[in-house]
């Protein structure tokens, strides 16, 4: 179940990053940046990296929740399924 919760959370992340102005370069790198990173992390079964990537999201969350609380709603998520997942 949670796998298929962190699917569906990419799944709006990437649909939410598309949807960011064009004057908002720096953020929609900085997010496809994350996902791509979240995307390799996942595949990857080391714990040093999947702990790795919280951190990051934690760090992404308090950057943008105020600009962006869909953005900040649909990471939340995504953590909350990672940690459903054990990581």
């Amino acid at each position: 179940m949670a796998e298929k919760e962190v699917s569906e959370a990419l799944f709006h992340l990437r649909g939410e990053i598309e949807r960011l102005d064009e004057d908002n370069i720096e953020l929609k790198s900085k997010l496809e940046d994350l996902l791509d990173d979240l995307e390799d992390k996942l595949e990857a079964a080391e714990d040093d990296q999947q702990l790795h990537l919280v951190e990051d999201m934690k760090e992404a969350v308090s950057q943008f929740e105020v600009e962006h609380p869909t953005l900040t709603g649909i990471l939340n998520n995504l953590m909350v399924a990672l940690g459903n997942m054990g990581i």
